[in-house]
């Protein structure tokens, strides 16, 4: 246990540097160190004041930057602190003309966090604020100084929209090629059952008839006079006896059905995703043979990993795949919370309408901890 909290703890420290040393937040502490140095020209009366908002300024943003980019709520509340530690800044200096560029950094943290129309909306509120507080600190053309902020502004949020762009792109295509992968590894399971089950009919019908005519051939010379003190004839009838029970016997070895590896398919499906984690138990009773219902509990799965990530904030996801009598029953739990009633959207129906063509049944819940559950039951 020790060793797994090293190597978490080593994973977690390893992320925080990462996102904190990427291009785009470097620039931003570049930006605000030039702000720092700026200070040195403030009155001595708002220095200290102007040195603690920049501060405050600074821990929101790095705060914001090794934040997960799924905690939207505290993201969005680090925003707003972000706004009004810059807009202090600007009130506190107006005159030397440098806390406004914490207003670049803030429209490129907001495009990160929330949709376009949200971060524009936002921005022109902000930016209004800021057209105020230097028309009252006397300035002669107050708008040009905001539009030439804004311009800035507007390149950050360019460059900040494309790269979460590209990164979202970039994340499907993980995600379609885990999906490729784990399918391909259902095909190559049936593909090889289907060769097996024909080797055995080929072996049972082909081989195992010759070799019964064989056998009848030799007992007839056996009960012949004239051959039938011949140990030749003997030993190659009780030959043909053993050999015809052998290939019997691999041809029982081949139609018995080990079922379809669904862990692997599973874990190929789940290993893009930062997050949740799958935790998978599969019993060692179960067996799958049919693709269609491999199929379905593949995505099963995979729509419940959609789930946990999206809506309920949860870290772990565990799946547990046992057999009852007649029937395959599929458990999966998060470690999230659910807030009011369970709200059934497009991901549970299409859940529904899958088992529902198998003559199964989903039954719906919550874990002791407030996660959700969810039971699946299919015909084994």
């Amino acid at each position: 246990m020790a060793i797994d909290a090293g190597s978490a703890q080593h994973v977690a420290m390893r992320e925080f540097f990462r996102n904190l040393l990427q291009p785009l937040n470097l620039a931003g502490f570049f930006t605000i160190a030039a702000v720092a140095l700026s200070l040195r020209f403030t009155p001595r009366e708002v220095t200290l004041l102007a040195v603690s908002t920049l501060l405050a300024f600074t821990a929101f943003f790095t705060t914001m930057v090794v934040m997960a980019e799924h905690r939207k709520r505290i993201r969005s509340a680090l925003l707003c602190l972000m706004a009004t530690s810059a807009l202090v800044q600007i009130r506190l200096a107006p005159e030397l003309g440098t806390a406004q560029v914490l207003l670049v950094i803030w429209v490129a943290c907001a495009f990160s966090t929330w949709r376009p129309r949200t971060a524009i909306a936002a921005a022109l509120i902000v930016d209004a604020i800021f057209y105020l507080l230097i028309r009252e600190a006397g300035f002669s053309s107050p708008l040009t100084l905001v539009m030439i902020n804004v311009g800035f502004q507007a390149l950050a949020a360019l460059c900040v929209h494309y790269a979460v762009s590209a990164e979202s792109s970039r994340d499907q295509l993980v995600l379609v090629n885990a999906d490729l992968l784990a399918t391909r590894a259902l095909l190559a399971d049936s593909a090889r059952d289907a060769e097996r089950l024909r080797v055995a009919r080929e072996l049972h019908d082909v081989a195992g008839h010759k070799l019964t005519a064989m056998r009848l051939n030799l007992r007839a010379l056996a009960a012949d006079p004239a051959f039938g003190q011949r140990e030749e004839v003997r030993i190659a009838e009780r030959l043909s006896g053993e050999l015809l029970a052998d290939i019997r016997g691999v041809v029982q070895a081949l139609r018995n059905e080990h079922g379809l590896d669904l862990e692997t398919a599973l874990r190929a499906l789940a290993a893009p995703l930062p997050r949740p984690e799958l935790a998978l138990r599969i019993d060692d009773d179960v067996r799958v043979t049919d693709p269609g219902t491999a199929e379905t509990l593949l995505r099963l799965v995979q729509e419940a990993l959609t789930n946990a990530a999206r809506h309920a904030d949860a870290n772990r996801l565990s799946v547990h795949l046992r057999r009852e009598g007649a029937e395959v029953v599929l458990r999966m739990e998060d470690d999230g919370r659910i807030k009011g009633a369970i709200r059934e959207g497009n991901g549970i129906a299409g859940m529904r309408e899958r088992i529902a063509a198998l003559r199964g049944r989903l039954d719906l819940g919550t874990t002791p901890r407030g996660g959700l559950r969810i039971d699946a039951r299919l015909p084994a």
